[in-house]
């Protein structure tokens, strides 16, 4: 492991909105799943030392196998930090038996205000090395655009 992961892009609403899209279970649920996959939490405590249990169910999988079943990503995710309007920190592991997907995945969702709405910037680090760069890249691009499509008017 060991490589850093990242993608960004500018929405245009207010901090605040976007911040609680980020920690509302309804709305990430709904704009999280990159396109072709749709998202379930089966457990969700959004606060400093909670937890969330994350399934993501491919739409056809005969392309993509799942890390945690042949349709399927089951993520477990702590939440190390959260800085009111501003950041969201997180640990990532997938419950996968396959040892390219082990390991915890470090992630951080940064907010910053500009003239124009709101900088949304994601950074993962010590992505495991079964997370092929390319896919995660169409993932994260994936999910970043619904967050905009489910925000801006």
């Amino acid at each position: 492991m060991g490589r850093t992961d990242r993608a960004s892009l500018l929405i245009h609403v207010d901090r605040q909105r976007v911040f609680a899209a980020l920690t509302d279970p309804v709305a990430l649920a709904d704009w999280l799943p990159p396109k072709g996959m749709r998202g379930r939490f089966e457990r969700f405590d959004m606060r400093e030392g909670g937890s969330y249990r994350f399934v993501l169910t491919y739409d056809d999988a005969s392309t993509s196998p799942g890390k945690t079943s042949a349709d399927s990503d089951v993520s477990e995710v702590m939440i190390t930090r959260i800085v009111h309007n501003e950041a969201v920190l997180q640990q990532v592991t997938f419950d996968s038996d396959d040892p390219a997907f082990q390991g915890t995945m470090r992630m951080q969702w940064s907010l910053r205000s500009v003239d124009e709405g709101t900088m949304v910037e994601f950074e993962a680090r010590d992505v495991p090395d079964g997370v092929r760069a390319r896919d995660h890249a169409e993932g994260l691009t994936s999910s970043l655009s619904n967050l905009a499509a489910y925000l801006e008017p």
